[in-house]
């Protein structure tokens, strides 16, 4: 099945204390990887994978991304939630962009600061078969902070293996899946309108959630993922795509 509309929001208020120097003048979405900014390469893969209507969250430096999507995609349907006056988080972000969900069955959750070949479009059609409140893209990586599902892999709780904290809704059971969350996530609107507008952490809504209904890991197993966080991890992905020219 087709579906005409194909939301996504971008998170791109981040303040990107971690790229340093970087973001001292420019937000994240701004900052270049091999001349082109983040938020140009996340839109221009999001067009190609049948995305058409885009929001995008602002905050640090938000006027320039204003003024940059204004410059170069005209032409594509873009709405602004604007967070300038209170960083939101991203479980505030999406309460507060709502109403810019209106007309969406459903909506991709894209960080700026991820890259991946992930096929999204097949994935965002899928979701939107079922009856799932959400669903969060897994993978099997190397990384100390997991999110745990059960084993119908309904969402759980968060586990930082290396300090042994457990935050969950249910209690934590050996036999729980413990995965890797890749920055990607799809939500249906219709399950997030009773709560309060304010900023809060995207997975404690994710667990009230789940204590009625579904909140589904749904893994993926990309040819190339990167989380562009750090200058290391930019001039890792930078060096990475040189290579392959």
């Amino acid at each position: 099945m087709e579906y005409e509309k194909r939301t996504a929001f971008i998170l791109a208020a981040g303040l990107g204390t971690r790229l340093k120097e970087l973001t001292f003048h420019k937000p994240k979405a701004l900052v270049s990887i091999n001349n082109k900014p983040l938020l140009q390469v996340t839109l221009e893969y999001l067009q190609k994978q049948k995305f058409n209507h885009f929001v995008i969250n602002i905050h640090h430096f938000g006027e320039q991304i204003i003024d940059f999507v204004k410059e170069n995609f005209q032409d594509i349907d873009i709405e602004i939630s604007d967070e300038r006056p209170l960083l939101m988080d991203t479980g505030g972000a999406i309460l507060q962009a709502l109403p810019l969900f209106r007309d969406s069955k459903a909506v991709l959750i894209h960080n700026v600061d991820i890259i991946s070949d992930l096929n999204l479009k097949d994935i965002y059609d899928d979701f939107c078969k079922t009856d799932d409140a959400v669903w969060l893209l897994t993978q099997q990586r190397d990384n100390k902070r997991k999110i745990v599902f059960d084993e119908n892999e309904n969402f759980a709780g968060r586990l930082n293996i290396e300090t042994g904290e457990y935050n969950g809704i249910k209690p934590l059971q050996d036999s729980y899946n413990r995965l890797s969350f890749s920055g990607l996530h799809i939500i249906k609107p219709s399950f997030f309108k009773d709560f309060e507008v304010k900023p809060c952490y995207v997975f404690d809504i994710y667990g009230e959630i789940a204590k009625k209904h579904a909140v589904k890991s749904h893994p993926v197993k990309p040819s190339y993922w990167f989380d562009l966080g750090t200058e290391q991890q930019l001039k890792n992905a930078s060096e990475w795509f040189l290579s392959k020219k």
